[in-house]
C-alpha cells in the first residue's frame, strides 16, 4: 500500500510526460529532466498546461497509475484510468445503498460526525494555544456551539436535515478560522470560505488543498473497487465524484485545514506568492504551489495510529483505510462506517 503515498505532481508549465521503458520520462523544452520508475508510482498529478503521451496513457492504466489534469491553479478537469472492474458485487450494493434514504443517511451521518469532531479539536487547540486572549474565547464558543451540532446530528436521521447542520457547523467553523491565525499579516484575513472563485490568499491556499485531498480521495475509492462519482452526502452529478467528496470531509480539518494555518502562521507562504486577476480571484505562483506540494507530501509521510484500527499507518494512507472500511460497511462486515475521529 506503501506506494499510494508516491504521487508525482507536476506543475511547469509545457512539461511532456512520456514513457520510456519501465519509466516516465518528464520533458521540459524536450530535455529530459527526470525518469521515475512507473511501479513506484500510485498516481499522477498535471497542472495547467502539461501533456502525456498516449503509450503512457495507456502503460498507467494497465499498471493502475491514475492520471488527474487540473487547471494551472488546481481546479479538477479530468481523469484518466485504466479498465477498473473493482468488485461487481461491492458496486451494486454502494448504489442499492445510495438509493435507500434510511442507509444514505446513515453513511452521511458517520462522515458528518467526523467532520464535525475533527473540526472541534482544530478550534479546540487554537484555544489551548492562545489561553486567557480574546480569539481563545471566540474559539471555545465556536467549539461548543459544535459540539451542539454533533449532538443534533447524531439524533438526526433525514438526508437534508443533516445538511443543514453541517452547514450551521461550517459557518461557525470558518467564522474564527482568522482566529486561529497567530501572524496577524492582513494579507491572510479570512472572512468567509469563497470557492470559484477563491477571492483571498487564504481561500486560494484551502482550496489548492483541498484539490489535492480529492485526487486522492478519488483514488482511494477506485483502488478500493468503489464507484467515486456515487456518494451518500454530496448527490450524483455528472461530473463531480460523490463518494470522493465524501470520503475527504473528515479530513479536511485535519489535514487540509491544519495544514494551511501551519504554512500560514510559520510563514512558510508569504502574501507575495499571491496575485489577484482582474476578474477578483486570488491565484498562487509556481513557487508557492511548490512549496505547498512539497509541504502536503511531507504531512503525508508523518505516522499516527488510527483510532479505529488500533495500529500504526501514515496519514497519508489514512484515506485509503477509510475507503476499505467504508467497503466493509457497504458488504455488512461492519454495522456502521467509522469515520475518522483525530484524537
Amino acid at each position: 500500500m506503501k506506494h499510494h503515498l508516491n504521487t508525482l505532481f507536476v506543475f511547469t508549465q509545457g512539461t511532456y510526460l512520456a514513457k520510456d521503458g519501465g519509466t516516465v520520462a518528464v520533458r521540459v523544452e524536450r530535455q529530459v529532466k527526470l525518469r521515475l520508475p512507473l511501479h513506484n508510482l500510485g498516481g499522477i498529478l498535471c497542472f495547467g498546461r502539461v501533456g502525456v503521451s498516449p503509450a503512457l496513457m495507456g502503460a498507467c492504466g494497465e499498471n493502475g497509475v491514475s492520471i488527474s489534469f487540473c487547471t494551472e491553479h488546481g481546479r479538477f478537469l479530468a481523469r484518466v484510468t485504466g479498465f477498473t472492474p473493482g468488485n461487481v458485487l461491492l458496486r451494486r450494493q454502494q448504489y442499492r445503498a445510495a438509493d435507500e434514504p434510511a442507509a444514505s443517511a446513515a453513511v452521511a451521518r458517520s462522515v458528518i460526525l467526523g467532520k464535525l469532531a475533527n473540526s472541534r479539536t482544530v478550534l479546540l487547540r487554537g484555544v489551548r494555544e492562545r489561553p486567557g486572549t480574546p480569539a481563545s474565547a471566540r474559539l471555545a464558543a465556536a467549539a461548543d456551539g459544535l459540539a451542539r451540532d454533533i449532538a443534533a446530528a447524531h439524533r438526526e436521521t433525514d438526508l437534508d436535515r443533516l445538511r443543514g447542520v453541517e452547514g450551521d457547523a461550517g459557518n461557525a467553523y470558518f467564522g474564527v478560522f482568522s482566529d486561529l491565525m497567530s501572524g496577524g499579516d492582513p494579507a491572510f484575513i479570512f472572512t468567509t470560505r469563497s470557492r470559484r472563485p477563491p477571492l483571498d490568499a487564504t481561500n486560494a491556499l484551502l482550496s489548492f488543498l483541498y484539490a489535492m485531498l480529492a485526487h486522492d480521495a478519488r483514488s482511494a475509492c477506485e483502488a478500493v473497487g468503489l464507484d467515486s462519482a456515487v456518494g451518500f452526502l454530496h448527490r450524483d452529478r455528472p461530473g463531480r465524484p460523490g463518494l470522493a467528496l465524501d470520503l475527504m470531509e473528515e479530513f479536511r480539518p485535519f489535514l487540509a485545514d491544519r495544514l494551511a494555518l501551519s504554512l500560514i502562521n510559520r510563514g512558510q507562504v508569504r502574501p507575495g506568492g499571491f496575485t489577484r486577476t482582474e476578474s477578483g480571484a486570488v491565484q498562487m505562483d509556481e513557487p508557492t504551489r511548490r512549496a505547498v506540494v512539497s509541504a502536503y507530501q511531507h504531512r503525508k509521510q508523518e505516522s499516527l495510529t488510527h483510532p479505529y484500527l488500533g495500529e500504526t499507518t501514515t496519514i497519508g494512507l489514512l484515506v485509503h483505510l477509510q475507503a476499505r472500511l467504508l467497503a466493509r460497511h457497504l458488504r455488512g462486515d461492519l454495522d456502521a462506517y467509522p469515520p475518522f475521529i483525530w484524537k
